[in-house]
């Protein structure tokens, strides 16, 4: 089915369901463009190959164009979320519980960023969701486990190949440039890695951009009294809108986990941090060709921990691995509770 601008518009003056669940979804992607996306810029503002404001443009311009042009090539991420829950048989409730797991999402998200914690907003979307679907159907009906088997599959990817590929890349840079000065070489990797901070700005569009369009056209097709799955074509206007909003909470900043990803985790040099974005966004283009909705905070990370364990293990300050471990695995309970306790909040309410 197609839904055009002009649908949404008069849909959203003649429902206020719609249009708050539109506004809820635009807040998350606004969040997860505040708190997610310098994830992207980290390394090379923390090797200081480009000024905090000139990456923020760069990830905002290039979240802007991931979500655009990767949901044209294939939009698998958008569907796999909007499919991966069954809010039952009732649109009212469903729309309810949905704008429910929408305010947890932000909730986390926002404290995480107030502790300077990168937490992943894919996995806060995905607790959020399944906790008000848990919260709606009185139990595990309401979970697709066959959609939801991919969002494990990409925790693990998205962990595993993403430290694997940093810590192969970092090699491999090292064994093609043993004999070259390294005084010849810093201005080509310096380039190198403003490139690398865009290919990880536009993956991280790509993945979660394609993420919360799922969810938009999810709560579109509640507001019209359609249950299960959507079975929209993802319409230009709302790839444009999506990426728009998300450059926007970009472009808010987000240093502080910036200096953590970036700065404190693992000391890098110029070649070191071109070596983790280029893994990174290896990684995360697998993921959305193959339709895997993973965590760019996850593959960003553990790319950067391959990079410095290539080095050497001490290299990499574990106590903040620690820290952030712990926080993606409290994501799932924490979230997913305050999905589930909202989620019965506002059907007791409305």
């Amino acid at each position: 089915m197609v839904y055009t601008l002009s649908d949404f518009l008069t849909g959203a003056v003649t429902s206020p369901p719609l249009l708050i669940t539109a506004l809820l979804t635009l807040a998350v992607v606004l969040v997860n463009g505040w708190t997610d996306a310098p994830n992207a810029i980290a390394t090379a503002i923390s090797t200081r190959v480009i000024r905090p404001k000139s990456a923020i443009i760069i990830a905002a311009v290039f979240n802007f164009l991931g979500v655009f042009v990767m949901t044209l090539i294939t939009p698998k991420v958008a569907f796999t979320i909007s499919s991966m829950v069954n809010f039952g048989d009732r649109a009212d409730e469903a729309l309810i519980a949905l704008c429910a797991a929408l305010v947890a999402i932000v909730i986390w998200a926002t404290a995480a960023w107030y502790f300077g914690i990168p937490t992943s907003e894919s996995h806060a979307l995905i607790a959020g969701l399944t906790g008000a679907a848990v919260a709606i159907s009185g139990g595990a009906a309401g979970i697709n486990f066959g959609e939801w088997a991919k969002v494990l599959y990409g925790l693990v990817i998205s962990t595993a190949v993403g430290f694997v590929l940093g810590f192969v890349t970092v090699k491999l840079v090292i064994m093609l440039f043993r004999r070259a000065d390294r005084r010849h070489t810093r201005p080509f990797f310096r380039a190198a890695q403003i490139s690398g901070a865009a290919m990880m700005g536009f993956m991280h569009g790509a993945q979660d951009g394609q993420k919360f369009i799922g969810v938009f056209l999810l709560g579109i097709s509640l507001s019209k009294g359609l249950t299960g799955a959507p079975e929209f074509e993802v319409p230009v206007w709302l790839m444009i809108l999506c990426s728009a909003v998300m450059g926007l909470g970009t472009s808010i900043g987000g240093y502080r986990i910036i200096k953590a990803v970036g700065m404190d985790m693992v000391k890098l040099e110029v070649y070191q941090g071109f070596s983790a974005d280029l893994a990174g966004a290896l990684c995360l283009l697998l993921s959305s060709l193959l339709g895997i909705p993973v965590s760019t905070t996850h593959t960003k990370t553990a790319a950067i921990m391959g990079v410095g364990a290539a080095k050497r293990l001490s290299s990499v300050n574990w106590g903040i691995v620690r820290e952030m471990v712990l926080t993606w695995i409290l994501t799932f309970p924490g979230c997913g509770l305050i999905g589930f306790l909202m989620a019965k909040l506002f059907i007791a309410i409305f």
